[in-house]
C-alpha cells in the first residue's frame, strides 16, 4: 500500500529542510516539496540536492513571477493598496499565488495534506491557510511550529542537531541573522536590533536591494514611464512586461535609495512587530501610477477609490484575497482604470521621487479653468452664490447658537 502524500511549501532554509525528515518520522508521509519562484534568487540545483538529501521524493519549482505581478501586484498598484499608510504588501501579495500553486500540485499528486513552516504568531500562517481553504477545504494542513509536543525544537541549533541526527549535513549556521522574506517586489527584514523599537537600524549590515539615501548618487536621474488602462507598459521608452518593468525599477530605485521604510505594524494575531522593508521598484511604480491618476480621475471617484484601496490592503494583509469582497473591490478599481493612460515623468534623487510632468489624452485638468483668467467656463461672480449654499449649514448653526446665547 502506497504512503499518503504531503505537499511541503519548501524554501530550502533550515526550518523547511528539518521539516522533511520530521514529517516522515511522525506521519510516515511521502514528502513532495514545492518551491515557489516569485522573483527571488533561487539556486535550482542546490534546492534539488538539498530536498532529496533530506528525504523528499520529488521537488517542484514553480515559476509564479508573472502570475504574481499580473494578478496580484497590478491590482494592488491600481487600488493604491498600502497597509497602515506604509507597507506595500510585498509578502502579503505573494502568498495567495503560492497557496494556489500548493493546491494545484496537491491535486496533481493526489496528496491528502499540505505543510508549511510558518510560526504560530505570524501573518503568513493565516495567509497560506486561508488560501488553501479557498480551493481545497478537504486537505489537511500541518503546521509543525504549532505542534509543540511533536515538533520539540525551539532554536536553530536544535534544528541543526535534528538534521545531523538524520544524516543531513548542510551548511547551516546557528549564528543569529535577520529573518528575511524576498521576492521580486521587496525584501523584508526582522530580528536582531530591529526587535528594539528604540534602536536605529544597522543599514550597512541590513540592506540588500538598496543603498541609503546618504550613499545615493549626488546627481538626480530622470525616468519616464507609460501606462495603458492602469497597467505599466514602458520605462524610458523601452516596452516590457510588468515583471521586467519592476526589475528595471528595482535597479533604479535601489541605486537612489528609494523605498526603504521602518515600520511598527499591527499583525493579524494582535501583536505589534517592527520591520524594515526595501521596496525600491514598487515604491516608484505606486507613485507613478498615483501621479497619473491625479490627472484623470474625478474627485468623487477618487475619494471612494482611496477608501476601497485601504480596505483591499487590509484584506490582502489578512490573507482574504480569495473572497467575494476582494473580487468586488477589484471590479470597482478596474472600472476606474479605463482612462488611466498616459506618460509620467519624474526624477530620482536621494530617496525622493520628484514630479517632472504628467500627460494623458484623458486629462481632466483644464489650463484655462485653473489659471487666474479662468476663461468662459468660469465666472468669478458665480462663486458667491455657491459659497452661500455650500456654507448654509454653518450659517444656520451659528444663528441658532447666537439665539441660544441671547436667551441665556
Amino acid at each position: 500500500m502506497s504512503k499518503e502524500k504531503v505537499i511541503l511549501a519548501y524554501s530550502g532554509g533550515l526550518d523547511t529542510t528539518a521539516i522533511i525528515p520530521w514529517l516522515k518520522e511522525n506521519f510516515d508521509y511521502e514528502v513532495i516539496c514545492v518551491c515557489a519562484d516569485v522573483g527571488q534568487e533561487i539556486d535550482k540545483e542546490d534546492l534539488e540536492k538539498r530536498s532529496m538529501m533530506s528525504g523528499a521524493s520529488k521537488l517542484y519549482i514553480c515559476d509564479l513571477t508573472d502570475d504574481f505581478c499580473d494578478n496580484y501586484i497590478v491590482p494592488c498598484v491600481q487600488a493604491n493598496a498600502v497597509y497602515e499608510n506604509k507597507y506595500l504588501l510585498g509578502t502579503s501579495m505573494a502568498r495567495p499565488s503560492i497557496a494556489k500553486c500548493l493546491v494545484d500540485i496537491a491535486r496533481k499528486e493526489g496528496a491528502t495534506a499540505i505543510c508549511h513552516g510558518c510560526t504560530g504568531k505570524g501573518n503568513d500562517q493565516i495567509r497560506f491557510e486561508l488560501g488553501i481553504m479557498a480551493f481545497a477545504p478537504d486537505l489537511k494542513i500541518i503546521a509543525p511550529w504549532r505542534m509543540n509536543e511533536l515538533w520539540g525544537m525551539s532554536s536553530r541549533q536544535e534544528e541543526i542537531e535534528f538534521c545531523k541526527a538524520h544524516g543531513i549535513e548542510l551548511p547551516f549556521s546557528a549564528d543569529s541573522s535577520y529573518s528575511r522574506d524576498a521576492n521580486l517586489w521587496h525584501i523584508s527584514h526582522e530580528g536582531l536590533e530591529l526587535e528594539d523599537p528604540g534602536a536605529a537600524p544597522d543599514y550597512d549590515h541590513l540592506l540588500v536591494m538598496s543603498v541609503t539615501p546618504e550613499k545615493a548618487p549626488d546627481e538626480p536621474e530622470y525616468v519616464t514611464m507609460t501606462f495603458e488602462k492602469g497597467v505599466p507598459k514602458s520605462v524610458n521608452d523601452q516596452e516590457m512586461k510588468v515583471s521586467d518593468i519592476i526589475r528595471t525599477l528595482n535597479k533604479l530605485g535601489g541605486k537612489h535609495g528609494i523605498g526603504i521604510i521602518d515600520i511598527v505594524e499591527n499583525r493579524v494575531a494582535g501583536m505589534k512587530s517592527r520591520g524594515i522593508y526595501e521596496t525600491p521598484g514598487g515604491t516608484i511604480l505606486m507613485e507613478a501610477h498615483k501621479q497619473l491618476e491625479e490627472l484623470v480621475i474625478d474627485r468623487a471617484t477618487y475619494e471612494i477609490k482611496n477608501q476601497l484601496g485601504a480596505k483591499l490592503a487590509q484584506v490582502c494583509y489578512e490573507g482574504k484575497w480569495f473572497t467575494p469582497l476582494t473580487d468586488a473591490i477589484n471590479a470597482f478599481v478596474k472600472s476606474t482604470q479605463e482612462y488611466v493612460t498616459g506618460t509620467v515623468k519624474f526624477k530620482l534623487y536621494k530617496g525622493n521621487i520628484i514630479k517632472a510632468g504628467t500627460e494623458s489624452p484623458y486629462s481632466l485638468y483644464s489650463e484655462s479653468l485653473a489659471s487666474f483668467t479662468t476663461g468662459e467656463l468660469y465666472d468669478h461672480h458665480d462663486a458667491e452664490g455657491f459659497i452661500k449654499l455650500f456654507g448654509l449649514p454653518v450659517k444656520v448653526r451659528a444663528l441658532v447658537n447666537a439665539g441660544q446665547g441671547s436667551e441665556n
